[in-house]
């Protein structure tokens, strides 16, 4: 069953908000509830007290616990401590007592005699209860003696006042109920906020799924739209997928470019081999030109040999990676490949201008790759230089790299040209005339080496000097 960002994150934020309260609420209520009831207890034992004193100076004037004017002194008292107020006598029977604005209405009865006992011996009594049945319900009690005025050893009375519990769970209720709101309104909240946040984290990831659906269908063109606009792992995340599409776009480019140059590299060799060999066999050539012409056709198998070969090379040196690489001397690599190429060298009649150190270069990567490096850049310089020309080839070190440069003299390549020319197929137009040969995949296959050393090439043309330039790091 599917479930969406939003209920997960919001199940998740309500457990949270849930347990966090489900704590206060095991604990902040209960501590709450005790601390209120202490500070009750406290009040009513100081008015408890106060009103013990006033009775004992009273009586000590000569009134009576039921003197009229001690009467309004109790009710006074009563209603500011809003409480119920009894006061005994010596025998535990109520002699005055006022429950809000009813006075006398306990008037006669008995505190149960264990209580009478424990104030008459100078004790107190605190507890929650019906106080032997007078309360109709529980209240909380507290009870101390009447002590003569002039006399601490001498007990003339007592006095009980009561906090009926009715209020005091009322303001309990009131306050569970504003924590039950503040909860229900804190998950509102939370709602809300999970709504907002998992529509604007589930927005991108469904603009996602709709593009890389339209990617399984081979269409590599759709990009998540406002991807930079977000400053968070999502926006990173859709600016890596529409990075990712982007790439997939140009390798698919790529691929449908290498077929077509590949379909119209090999169909002018295969369209002029079919051509002479028809003519041979239905004999449209003349015999005088058989030779010549199974000549054309044997260089153009040839052709088509290189072609194929240098295809199957570029494979393989794509899938040569760091993983492979190992310290070789690239200066013994550049004297070979001269020496492999002094006959065609000659054969230009060239002059080769060479600057290589006779210790060894140790630097770290393909022996295979960078040998075809240089054997690729010598060649190309070779091929595109003027006979009785200079090539120069040189090898430096320069902080921690070895730098390798290649340098022929002949035309000048054009600026817009020098952007293209490591592209697969590329020819110039001065090649075409000059490079009948080629196929157009050398260039190409230095840059797609170098790139499996993550290190760049870079070429200038000026003054009908061109040099080829790349670095490879010291091992």
């Amino acid at each position: 069953m599917k479930q969406s960002i939003m209920a997960r994150q919001f199940a998740l934020m309500a457990g949270l908000i849930l347990l966090c309260f489900a704590l206060l609420l095991s604990t902040i209520l209960p501590l709450s509830y005790r601390y209120m009831l202490e500070q009750r207890r406290a009040s009513l034992e100081e008015n408890a007290e106060f009103i013990a004193l006033m009775s004992s100076i009273s009586l000590a004037r000569g009134y009576s616990l039921q003197s009229p004017d001690l009467s309004t002194q109790y009710s006074f008292a009563a209603m500011m401590a809003d409480s119920t107020l009894l006061v005994c006598d010596t025998e535990g029977r109520v002699v005055y007592s006022t429950d809000g604005d009813t006075v006398g209405y306990y008037m006669g009865r008995r505190i149960p005699a264990p209580i009478a006992d424990t104030l008459m011996a100078g004790g107190t009594y605190t507890a929650l209860s019906t106080l032997g049945s007078i309360w109709p319900e529980e209240r909380y009690n507290v009870g101390v003696p009447i002590y003569h005025y002039l006399d601490s050893d001498y007990i003339i009375g007592m006095v009980f006042i009561a906090l009926n519990m009715e209020g005091f769970h009322g303001l309990v209720d009131d306050l569970a109920s504003l924590v039950f709101w503040c909860i229900l309104l804190t998950l509102l909240v939370a709602f809300l906020a999970s709504l907002i946040l998992s529509r604007r984290q589930s927005e991108p990831l469904r603009k996602m799924a709709v593009v890389a659906r339209e990617y399984g269908h081979g269409s590599f063109s759709a990009r998540i739209p406002d991807a930079d606009l977000r400053r968070d792992e999502i926006g990173e995340l859709a600016s890596a997928f529409n990075a990712m599409a982007q790439s997939l776009e140009q390798s698919e480019n790529r691929r449908r470019d290498l077929i077509a140059n590949l379909s119209h590299e090999l169909k002018t060799p295969l369209t002029t081999i079919s051509g002479f060999t028809d003519g041979i066999l239905d004999g449209t050539v003349p015999p005088e030109k058989i030779d010549s012409s199974l000549e054309i056709i044997s260089a153009e198998s040839r052709r088509m040999s290189r072609l194929v070969r240098q295809m199957l090379d570029l494979s393989r040196l794509q899938q040569t990676g760091p993983e492979k690489f190992a310290p070789l001397d690239i200066a013994e690599i550049m004297r070979r490949v001269l020496l492999s190429l002094e006959s065609k060298i000659d054969g230009h009649q060239l002059d080769v201008d060479a600057e290589l150190p006779d210790d060894a270069v140790q630097v770290l990567g393909d022996a295979d790759g960078l040998t075809q490096v240089v054997y690729n850049l010598l060649d190309n310089a070779i091929k595109f230089s003027p006979p009785g020309g200079v090539i120069g080839v040189s090898l430096t070190k320069q902080g921690q790299k070895a730098v390798i440069s290649v340098k022929n003299q002949g035309e000048t390549i054009p600026p817009e040209e020098l952007s293209r020319i490591f592209e697969r197929f590329h020819k110039t137009d001065r090649s075409r005339s000059v490079d009948r040969d080629g196929v157009g995949l050398g260039l190409y296959i230095v840059k797609s080496i170098l790139d499996n050393h993550r290190e760049n090439i870079t070429v200038t043309s000026e003054d009908g000097v061109t040099v080829f330039s790349f670095a490879l790091p010291l091992a």
